[in-house]
């Protein structure tokens, strides 16, 4: 261990020149420097200025930053046990962070494990001084203000309006069960350990402790209510009472309770306005495009009023190149417009809804295995496509994907992936035998495990996600011609946060263009598309009493 200045490695393997901490993109060949902050567990404390294993660099305590960002890890060990919560709940990956890497005692003097998407502010506070993606012409940045972790809960909720709180304990109540599983629930019980992010709670480490019951969280949740907004005091004391008492014995129920109380407030307090564009594009390279998207990408940029209408986006990315790549993702976008414009979004519960979205892309995947069998399209023959869906109604936006197309949740904070690939990386990491950047370098790693039109339904896992989104936000669904090599990270630092940091208007007609021309000059060897959609929160009415 030494000392040593911010400077990082070039991630380009052949460059790596050296470069300020404050430069967007390398001096010597433009390509754009990632930063990854990491959070070190254990209690030991070290100094700023420390270079551990010869590339993390201490910022404070614990909290490092990777020089190297485009070095493979070297430790290729057996994994120990206390990764594998981490690797299982690589699902969850908006609220739990993931293992960046291990350094064994015999490297750093004590065992260290490194944690990414940790819920550390990256923003330094430089946001508003980010130019338009411009290499040549890129003015220099300010040094970046110190990085530090995200407020605690302790800290910010007796600061929030009575609709962000329920929003964060419906958040807490969602993850109580899958953390059950994993024995970490005790993860949820400690008010520094949670971290608000906005709307987002976001868990800064895992604690094992196989003992922990729902009453716990009953108990853990009283200790708010003298601070509870007076909208929620009384419902947040009977809540607790419940769980405590085991009236309330799983989570599902508690879900259900918080569920009925966010409706009531969103509904009267509150409005949401949507705006939508989509944009797709062949590419430099490409012979025909094989993505497809809904709203058609030649439609102007709607507006939506959630209090009148709901909001569908789709982005599709076919697979099969002359085999009928296009006509897939164009049959998978038909499909699953009709099948969610049958549904009664009024009637539906939250329950039921994300039931009837899982079964919508079953019969998108039905429609095209039934093209792919009457045109006698047998293993590598067949046609398939990836598919990512938001849909917007009320006050909840629900996420539903399969393969490798992605959704990224973006806010003046931070640049969130919401998707997992349905790949053989992020398999090798739910099956807890290597965590992600690892996985990434082995053979076949971005081999899609499951597709639309590849197999029966029976055989398909569609994941549906859903989300309560309080604040003014960006929702990104792109195919990988877009999202390969850290292109979204990239637009989100350089073209993205600039307009969330100003108020008034976005063009995001012209963000679509953008993000278009970035895949096409940045990647330039697939299709691109991408869906944005401007997600806009007002609270414009009194917020009602429950009780």
């Amino acid at each position: 261990m030494r000392n040593a200045a911010a400077m990082l490695y070039c991630p380009n393997p052949t460059c790596q020149a050296l470069n300020s901490e404050t430069e967007q993109f390398c001096q010597k060949c433009s390509t754009f420097l990632p930063r990854h902050y990491l959070w070190a567990l254990g209690e030991t404390a070290y100094s700023p200025g420390i270079l551990l294993a010869d590339r993390y660099l201490c910022q404070q305590s614990r909290i490092f930053l990777d020089t190297k960002p485009g070095l493979l890890s070297n430790t290729y060990q057996e994994l120990p046990d206390q990764f594998l919560p981490y690797l299982q709940l690589v699902s969850y990956p908006l609220h739990i962070p993931q293992v960046y890497d291990w350094l064994p005692a015999n490297v750093a003097g004590a065992e260290i494990i490194l944690l990414d998407h940790a819920p550390i502010d990256k923003t330094g506070g430089r946001g508003a001084a980010l130019q338009p993606l411009d290499i040549q012409n890129l003015e220099e940045l300010e040094p970046l203000s110190d990085v530090k972790l995200l407020p605690s809960m302790a800290t910010a909720w007796g600061r929030a309006v009575a609709p962000r709180q329920l929003t964060w304990l419906w958040q807490i109540a969602n993850l109580w069960q899958p953390l059950s599983h994993e024995k970490v629930a005790a993860s949820l019980l400690d008010a520094e350990n949670l971290r608000i992010d906005g709307t987002l709670v976001r868990l800064l480490e895992l604690n094992v402790d196989p003992r922990v019951e729902l009453s716990d969280l009953g108990q853990f949740w009283s200790l708010w209510v003298s601070s509870a907004q007076p909208e929620i005091a009384e419902f947040l004391a009977k809540l607790c009472q419940s769980l405590i008492q085991g009236q309330i014995h799983n989570a599902e129920l508690l879900l259900g309770y918080l569920d009925d109380a966010l409706a009531k407030v969103n509904h009267a307090a509150q409005s949401r306005q949507l705006t939508l564009a989509t944009l797709s594009d062949r590419g430099p390279t490409r012979q025909r495009n094989e993505d497809a998207c809904y709203p058609q990408s030649s439609s102007p940029t709607a507006t939506v009023s959630l209090d009148k209408s709901p909001a569908l986006v789709i982005v599709c990315d076919g697979i099969g190149g002359h085999q009928g790549g296009d006509v897939a993702s164009n049959l998978a976008i038909s499909s699953l417009e009709d099948e969610v414009n049958r549904l009664d979004l009024e009637r539906l519960d939250p329950v039921n809804l994300t039931i009837a979205l899982e079964k919508a892309v079953c019969a998108a995947n039905d429609t095209i295995s039934q093209q792919n069998d009457s045109e006698h399209r047998f293993e590598r023959q067949r046609m398939g496509t990836t598919v990512v869906m938001t849909l917007a109604c009320r006050h909840e936006f629900y996420v539903t994907h399969v393969g490798d197309s992605r959704v990224y949740l973006l806010t003046r904070r931070g640049c969130h992936q919401m998707t997992l690939d349905d790949d053989v990386a992020s398999r090798e990491v739910r099956l807890g035998y290597s965590f992600y950047r690892q996985a990434l370098h082995q053979p076949s790693s971005g081999s899609l495990v499951q597709a639309l039109g590849m197999s029966a339904s029976s055989m398909l896992y569609p994941t549906v996600q859903r989300l309560i989104p309080d604040e003014d936000c960006i929702f990104l669904l792109c195919s990988d011609g877009l999202s390969d090599n850290e292109r979204v990270e990239e637009a989100w630092e350089v073209d993205i946060l600039p307009l969330l940091e100003r108020s008034g208007p976005i063009d995001l007609a012209t963000l679509a263009q953008r993000l278009v021309e970035l895949g096409n000059k940045r990647n330039g060897y697939d299709n691109v598309t991408v869906g944005l959609i401007h997600y806009q929160v007002t609270l414009d009415r009194p917020i009602p009493t429950l009780s």
